[in-house]
């Protein structure tokens, strides 16, 4: 078949420099379209913030874009032609809002006329044909068909395909076994009633498990989760259950189902430890949101020093009194400098030279602080178990003071001398 008609440009081709005339006009036309349908359908009248908004802002902008794309180059495959994913995936969206089709075919009416007036304001100062702006009309016309089918398609496929996660059924096996891996919520019939629940549900129990913290007040996308995960998403604390390590195809597939919220992602362990899992996911999840760590999805596994720190603030504060609390009679000027010479000394065990290059001063400046410091700290430093638990304060204040905009976290440079720490004295 011709690609030309395949794709919803007549066989008649239209003059390609179209294009060029048309691509100028497509943010504003974008804008254009987003705001009329959104003043005429009340049900797409939501936060252009939100989820839904995204998905709508980015369809229109696509679709143009796809257009313009097919005038420019009828014969051959359009570059990132995902116009039809987007069009099923707004179908899907209608599906589990528990609409018609009605709205969608209303937003896709609205769109081509409001592109078609933009069309018929811009045409006069070019001097287009009427031929071609009626084999123009055509192609817009069968493009938007084209949207419309595939946006039914997505649509009976949400409809026809049972949504699991929302299944009750699931929902209660996914407590279930969080409660039999719960030391304080067992009982001895929870293994013969998680393996009937099990089967109710369809669901082979796993030997390891997932679990996945998820932002509070997520939209998902349930069709674009795998079949054996289950979730529990409508709660304060959400949560999803991931059979398995999690890999990379789990993580493209928590992204689209998802979109634009923050998860944290819990250690595969045995499925009788499923708590601890979610526990540190929680956890991870908080300090993403606090700013303490970064990016979008969160691993307990990349981050596990980070969560042992600072999981119990209330005691590490009591360990940086014990070690750190002579420190207390100077300014906090005065105690961020020599804490972050020493952290860095600590981290690094580098030469004065090695310590200044890493925080930008003098040399000399590095030797007179770690003098100070030594005749602050005395024998602690000396004394392995002391030190260790200096080294473990500075590094939980260096976590507890990042935030969202602050520069990216620098790994870890491990010790290159011998076991036993060089004493602060090589430094003068």
């Amino acid at each position: 078949m011709n690609r030309a008609v395949a794709s919803g440009v007549p066989d008649a081709h239209l003059p390609p420099r179209l294009a060029e005339l048309i691509r100028p006009e497509l943010p504003s036309l974008a804008e254009e379209i987003v705001a009329e349908i959104r003043r005429a359908i009340p049900e797409y009248a939501r936060p252009l913030d939100g989820p839904y908004g995204h998905v709508l802002r980015l369809g229109v902008e696509r679709n143009l874009a796809v257009f313009a794309e097919r005038i420019a180059a009828p014969g051959g495959p359009p570059s990132g032609d995902d116009s039809a994913g987007t069009a099923r995936m707004l179908g899907q969206y209608e599906a589990h809002e528990g609409r018609s089709m009605d709205s969608l075919q209303a937003a896709y009416r609205i769109g081509g006329q409001v592109a078609w007036r933009r069309v018929m304001k811009v045409a006069p100062r070019h001097d287009i044909s009427s031929a071609v702006l009626s084999r123009l009309a055509d192609a817009l016309l069968t493009y938007m068909d084209e949207l419309a089918a595939q946006s039914l398609d997505g649509y009976l496929h949400a409809k026809a395909r049972p949504i699991l996660a929302l299944d009750e059924r699931r929902r209660r096996l996914l407590r279930l076994l969080l409660a039999a891996a719960d030391p304080d919520g067992a009982d001895p019939t929870a293994a013969v009633e998680l393996e009937s629940a099990a089967d109710g549900a369809g669901w082979s129990l796993p030997d390891r498990v997932t679990l996945v913290a998820v932002e509070p007040a997520a939209h998902c996308v349930w069709t674009a989760l795998d079949e054996d995960v289950l979730a529990e998403l409508e709660c304060p604390e959400p949560h999803l259950l991931l059979p398995g390590p999690f890999t990379p195809e789990r993580r493209a597939m928590l992204e689209e189902a998802l979109p634009g919220r923050r998860i944290a992602v819990g250690l595969a362990m045995p499925a009788g430890q499923a708590t601890d899992s979610l526990r540190w996911a929680r956890r991870a999840l908080g300090l993403a949101l606090d700013g303490v760590l970064d990016g979008p999805v969160t691993l307990c596994e990349e981050n596990l020093v980070t969560l042992w720190l600072l999981s119990d603030p209330a005691l590490v504060e009591q360990l940086t009194r014990r070690r750190l609390g002579v420190l207390d009679g100077m300014t906090p000027g005065q105690q961020d400098r020599l804490t972050e010479t020493l952290r860095t000394w600590l981290v690094t065990r580098g030469t004065a030279a090695e310590i200044a290059e890493r925080l930008h001063i003098h040399p000399q400046t590095v030797r007179y602080r770690m003098r100070k410091i030594e005749q602050i700290l005395g024998d602690a430093l000396a004394d392995p178990e002391a030190r260790f638990g200096i080294e473990i304060a500075l590094r939980a204040a260096h976590l507890r003071s990042r935030r969202p905009a602050s520069a990216p976290h620098r790994p870890v440079v491990r010790p290159r001398g011998p076991a036993r720490p060089r004493s602060l004295r090589h430094l003068r």
